[in-house]
């Protein structure tokens, strides 16, 4: 996967949107290892963490066709924002097929 592709992630999930930044919250917070971060700002649609060297992950809430889609943003901590989204339940992609054309009754058979 290139770099542009890890540092801005989205995932659509099932749960509302202040829930999903509720246990980004608790995610985030209880790891304590070399790529702790610390929040610094958050309102009811975004949430920014600090980590070490002033790395920064911000995350983005909002209702998009009846899921929460979720948008998160780093630079280095790019796995640590991929391992959050696989703790959210996903929204069930359903394919909807059309309905099959019409017989032809016009052929003439022999």
């Amino acid at each position: 996967m290139i770099q542009s592709q890890r540092t801005m992630q989205e995932f659509r999930t099932t749960l509302p949107p202040a829930e999903v930044l509720s246990r980004a919250k608790k995610f985030f917070s209880t790891r304590n290892s070399l790529y702790a971060v610390f929040i610094e700002q958050e309102s009811a649609q975004h949430q920014t963490y600090r980590g070490q060297g002033g790395e920064e992950i911000a995350l983005g809430v909002s209702v998009d066709g009846g899921a929460t889609l979720v948008i998160g943003s780093s630079y280095i901590f790019d796995m640590q924002v991929a391992r959050f989204f696989t703790t959210l339940p996903a929204v069930e992609v359903t394919e909807i097929l059309l309905p099959p054309p019409p017989a032809d009754h016009t052929a003439v058979t022999a």
